[in-house]
């Protein structure tokens, strides 16, 4: 699993136009002094413990279990972070980073907002200027995330172009970096883009597994079975996933958005549906047409409908080492309800993906197995497209 450079095996690289190379260098320079910093570390943890309300709670699902009838099922509490997602981990991270290269202004992409509140959050802390691209389509189904932006002072851009979602919110963000390099640090979300972002954002996001590990042989004394994550552009599961790749027994199971279905065009699914290709910055498996144009793709979730998937996770696929499974919009619902249901956690439709499948394995496997799910984000978001799923209008 050695990574040389930015590479995954033959994922990864830096497919990016000259006028940003100069930037993604000093980032990677700044990185490479920053994370072996004694201070910055010491910064970064107290951030994480003093303001993100790290460690996050691994929780014994125990009428979650009792319900499925099988493997013993953890929930790796993300949800409960500063600002409701793991999101929080990577932006204080970054932001940090960008401060201690004298940056004053942060940018960012976001699909269901939660990466865009947590940017403006930690420019609010941190007293940066802000500015999020999102998707239009994405600025009417998480309006609640929209008014947070605002209300932590960042400038909320609806991008229109393309399927005014998650990838044409990234590809407006890269282009508003390629003009202000300056003054300006594009916090990117997930573990995709131009090296070094996809190994930047799993560093940060690594404390999920860390302490997943710690937790877990503390309360079982030994490693999980399975680690079930979501997985659209794959933070939240590189995450979780990062420091069990060398535990060979632990299945990494990341689930992918299939919308309407694989067999369909409408879906998300990408190591399921899609092949290789070069987009944003990176080479990587993407949703393509017979021309090899990126799909349009879909997802209820705002979060898991971007059309690629992180270099890293490529190549774990690749390697055989971890399984990509696709989730339906259905099948997500239906555990989003389920969750809520039966033990009053109301999880992000993200999230709810893992959930999905969770129920379907759990009840195949041993009672002395063990399921750990990282919830990464918490529902309130939710509610109101959930319910337009349903039939049901909740401001009527």
């Amino acid at each position: 699993m050695a990574e040389t450079k930015g590479r995954f095996g033959v994922h990864g690289g830096q497919y990016i136009p000259e006028t940003l190379m100069n930037a993604v260098i000093e980032l990677e320079k700044a990185y490479d002094h920053y994370k072996n910093d004694p201070e910055f570390n010491r910064e970064l943890s107290e951030l994480f413990n003093e303001y993100a309300n790290r460690p996050s709670r691994l929780y014994y699902a125990e009428k979650l279990t009792k319900a499925l009838g099988g493997a013993k099922i953890y929930l790796k509490r993300e949800d409960l972070n500063h600002t409701g997602s793991h999101k929080i981990n990577n932006v204080l991270g970054q932001a940090l980073l960008a401060k201690k290269m004298g940056k004053t202004r942060l940018i960012a992409e976001t699909g269901a907002g939660q990466h865009g509140v947590a940017t403006a959050t930690a420019a609010a802390l941190m007293n940066m200027e802000c500015v999020v691209f999102m998707g239009e389509e994405d600025t009417k189904r998480q309006a609640l995330n929209v008014y947070r932006m605002k209300l932590l002072g960042a400038d909320v851009i609806p991008v229109t172009s393309g399927t005014a979602t998650l990838k044409d919110a990234v590809s407006e963000a890269m282009r508003e970096w390629t003009s202000r390099i300056d003054d300006t640090h594009y916090c990117l979300g997930s573990v995709m883009g131009p090296h070094p972002f996809p190994t930047i954002v799993r560093y940060f996001q690594a404390v999920i597994s860390r302490e997943i590990k710690e937790q877990i042989l503390e309360k079982e004394n030994r490693l999980p079975d399975a680690v079930i994550a979501c997985v659209g552009g794959g933070s939240n599961a590189i995450g979780s996933f990062y420091h069990f790749i060398e535990d060979k027994e632990v299945r990494l199971i990341g689930c992918e958005a299939a919308g309407r279905g694989i067999d369909t065009f409408e879906t998300a699914a990408t190591i399921n549906t899609g092949r290789l290709g070069i987009f944003h910055g990176m080479k990587s498996y993407f949703c393509q047409d017979k021309y090899g144009q990126i799909a349009p793709v879909y997802s209820i979730s705002a979060g898991l409908d971007y059309p690629g998937i992180g270099p890293e996770h490529a190549n774990l696929h690749d390697m055989g080492r971890a399984e990509y499974v696709p989730v339906t919009d259905e099948e997500a619902v239906n555990a989003f309800e389920f969750l809520s249901r039966t033990e009053g956690i109301i999880p992000a439709i993200e999230s709810a993906h893992a959930v999905a499948h969770a129920m379907k394995i759990a009840p195949t496997m041993d009672k002395d197995k063990i399921i750990v799910i990282t919830i990464s984000g918490r529902g309130d978001k939710d509610c109101a497209a959930i319910a337009r799923y349903r039939g049901e209008d909740i401001y009527e």
